[in-house]
């Protein structure tokens, strides 16, 4: 929600006005035209030499995978590479404050009436992404939120994702790569405290072994203990190390040996009531409950003895080898395991939860604590994948040829609670987490689901000549899921298996050698249980083993540039996705059939890279229009579009190096209002409204060892809402007005 300060006691504003929109987005991508015309005129700007806290270039050149085996500015479909330089000035800690540099993704959804989402609960383009999140190309499992201290580069796949990495959402996967060993020597670490006492301190160690074999190691370690702007209780607490050996790096054949250990100790945030936000009003007959005071946006809801506690291992394996110039072989092999404790004694704000014995007494009134959530839960993946690339050349014809084969046994197992004792209940205005806790949660049932998973993939790209080209590529699935529940003595056992096939063709057109124009029509599929390991043998439910797997179909027609000596990239893309397949109850029969659609379409532009020599910019704007075609309506508001899903949004960061070791950089975020999903709930607001939030950093270079940066985050403390959940009940605060202050250390 959009409001005006204090946040405490804030007045609803108007939804901001779409031409500042149009206006940021504009004058951002005029800026790569103005350089462009810069240089077709001749003209050049003066080259000043700086120091800066840390590099500059937010353009990358190429995605890390072997699959896109051309340039970013030839790959025919929007992926955003999301880089180190970006996520280090920003202070961005987690994956989900990383991917605000995408426009219209984030995690707007907080879940399920008395359930709280948590972690990485990330929207793309209508639809649920969290289960399509991987790690250096492989599938990384749990509701997990992911740090960023061993992270080199975010990449953001819009777009079905089918034929790159199998099953997955129907809007596009999330890829992170990590860093890995090098053949240089440094070391570099950073302190950072902040406002609500943040505390966070992380290094990266380089070390060349043997420069003749290209032995080297690096190492990553990451401590912090803090506490969470806005929100009392809630706290972040993590430690992670991450150690890297590579061999052969100057040689054909390469190994790479990775781990990655992270322990978690948080406290949870349930979010807070949304009584006194516009669009609420009493659920029953109390009318003095629809003008009542906002609570402040500050309180914890919880008890000071909730908890999520996370353990996380990775280890992979990776064996790179060139055959020749032409043909190169990858291999990964990954186990990862990733375990989850958590409750979180959660509310809902239902008129029996709500009491109210006075409306003159305000201090008086109670809200239940009815929800408690609990999860104990483990995911594990081992899997081995096979790369083969390789260039061609058919009588006039070029070819880059991309083969593999990948392996993959996936297994959840949670336990399931049964609630004892009594609920006690905090007060509305002034709740106590230090309230006893009254209740019990017993662990009374289990359930274990696993996927396998053999697949087989083909990618070409076929140029004609030096303007046209050819993009396709082919997969394979051969799934089987099988589910098994314990719940208090009723057992389920269900299974599934199937075959999926996907494939994507692309035309590619290049006016220039730094520039293309291409049409893409790709498509991915999601069988039931494909986001979650549980099957499930109700008829209204996705996950029913006897249903088919969601099908999506994405058509996109767009351009790439790289303009100013391929310092800038500048991008556009109009999209279209139909997912079908979605099951629906037939008013006349009574009986579910999986004939539901559902449509997204819209636009995206981008802008990133260099400007001059000391600006850099980063910019991103979506429209997104949805409908579902057939099928009953989804959000609260009677629209017939889909829920957490921004028609419009905007993101920009831009940094200027001063003289003297100064760096001055900020950016804008603008969301326009969400529709949230249905599901009866009276008297609750049925959106979120439009907001903008402005960030500011300052950098400061004191010598060559060390700099200093400044983050002042939501620059005018703009009050708003950041997640709400399917009821309305609850809902996350967005982050207050902020400040971090971290000493960088380089050797």
């Amino acid at each position: 929600m959009s409001y005006i300060k204090s946040r405490k006691h804030a007045q609803a504003a108007r939804q901001p006005a779409l031409t500042a929109t149009h206006l940021a987005v504009a004058g951002a991508l005029l800026l790569p035209a103005m350089g462009a015309h810069a240089q077709a005129t001749g003209s050049t700007l003066p080259k000043l030499e700086v120091t800066a806290t840390q590099e500059s270039d937010y353009k990358a050149d190429k995605a890390s995978s072997a699959k896109y085996s051309q340039p970013l500015v030839d790959t025919p479909q929007t992926l955003t590479v999301i880089k180190k330089q970006l996520i280090d000035q920003q202070g961005a800690t987690t994956l989900t404050e990383a991917l605000r540099n995408s426009p219209g993704v984030g995690t707007f959804y907080l879940g399920e009436n008395g359930s709280t989402s948590t972690g990485d609960a990330i929207y793309m383009r209508g639809f649920d992404a969290s289960s399509a999140i991987f790690v250096d190309n492989v599938r990384d499992l749990g509701s997990i939120s992911r740090d960023m201290f061993n992270i080199q580069q975010v990449e953001v796949l819009k777009g079905p994702a089918g034929t790159d990495n199998g099953r997955g959402s129907p809007t596009g996967s999330i890829n992170l790569v990590t860093k890995q060993a090098e053949m240089s020597n440094f070391f570099n670490a950073s302190a950072t405290y902040g406002s609500w006492n943040q505390k966070r301190a992380t290094a990266d160690w380089n070390k060349v072994l043997d420069e003749d074999r290209g032995i080297a190691m690096r190492l990553n370690l990451m401590k912090q203990d803090s506490g969470v702007p806005g929100r009392h209780e809630v706290k972040n607490d993590r430690t992670g190390i991450a150690p890297s050996l590579a061999f052969g790096l100057n040689s054909p054949t390469r190994v790479f040996l990775n781990y990655v250990h992270i322990d978690q100790d948080n406290v949870p945030d349930g979010g807070v009531p949304t009584i006194g936000l516009p669009g609420y009003t009493s659920p029953d007959t109390r009318s003095y409950l629809t003008s009542a005071a906002r609570v402040n946006s500050a309180n914890f809801y919880g008890l000071s003895g909730d908890y999520d506690k996370v353990t996380s291992d990775m280890f992979t394996a990776r064996v790179e080898h060139d055959f020749s110039p032409d043909v190169k072989l990858q291999n990964t092999t990954r186990y990862a395991k990733t375990s989850q404790d958590y409750l979180l004694t959660s509310f809902m704000g239902t008129a029996a939860n709500l009491v109210t014995p006075s409306a003159s007494n305000p201090s008086g009134w109670t809200i239940s604590r009815s929800n408690p959530t609990r999860k104990d839960q483990s995911n594990e993946i081992i899997t081995n994948q096979t790369n083969i690339t390789a260039d061609l050349q058919t009588g006039g014809l070029k070819h880059t040829l991309v083969g593999g084969v990948e392996f993959t046994e996936e297994k959840q197992h949670a336990l399931s609670f049964t609630r004892g004792g009594t609920l006690s209940v905090a007060n509305l205005y002034n709740p106590n987490p230090n309230d006893p806790k009254t209740y019990t949660m017993t662990a009374t049932g289990y359930n274990d689901g696993k996927t396998d998973t053999v697949s087989a993939y083909l990618f070409d790209t076929l140029k004609f000549n030096e303007h046209w080209s050819l993009n396709g590529g082919i997969r394979e699935d051969h799934y089987r899921t099988t589910y098994y529940s314990n719940a208090a003595g009723t057992i389920t056992n269900l299974s599934t298996s199937g075959n999926l096939f996907n494939w994507k063709l692309a035309a590619i057109y290049k006016p220039t050698s730094y520039s293309s124009i291409y049409a893409l029509y790709a498509t991915s599929q999601q069988p039931p249980g494909g986001a979650n390991f549980a099957l499930s043998a109700a008829s209204n439910s996705a996950a029913n083993a006897n249903y088919v797997p969601q099908k999506t179909k994405t058509s996109e027609l767009g351009t790439k540039w790289d303009l100013l000596d391929k310092k800038l990239a500048v991008t556009a893309a109009l999209f279209r996705t139909e997912v079908n397949n979605e099951v629906e109850l037939d008013a006349t029969s009574g009986q579910y059939f999986q004939t539901g659609k559902k449509t997204v379409q819209g636009i995206e532009l981008g802008v990133t890279g260099d400007v001059t020599s000391n600006l850099s910019l980063t910019a991103g704007y979506t429209y997104m229009k949805t409908k579902v075609d057939s099928g009953a309506i989804v959000t609260a508001a009677g629209e017939n579009n889909l829920a957490y899903t921004p028609k419009q949004a905007f993101t920009s960061w831009a940094t200027y190096r001063l003289p003297q070791g100064f760096t001055v950089g900020g950016g804008a975020r603008y969301v326009s209002s969400l529709l949230r999903g249905t599901d009866g709930a009276v008297g609750t607001p049925k959106y979120a409204n439009a907001y903008w939030v402005f960030d500011g950093m300052v950098g400061y270079v004191i010598n060559k060892n060390v700099d200093l940066q400044l983050n002042l985050y939501n620059i005018f403390d703009k009050d708003y809402v950041a997640a709400i959940n399917k009821s309305g009940y609850r809902y996350t605060p967005g982050t207050p007005r902020s400040v971090a202050l971290t000493a960088n250390f380089k050797f």
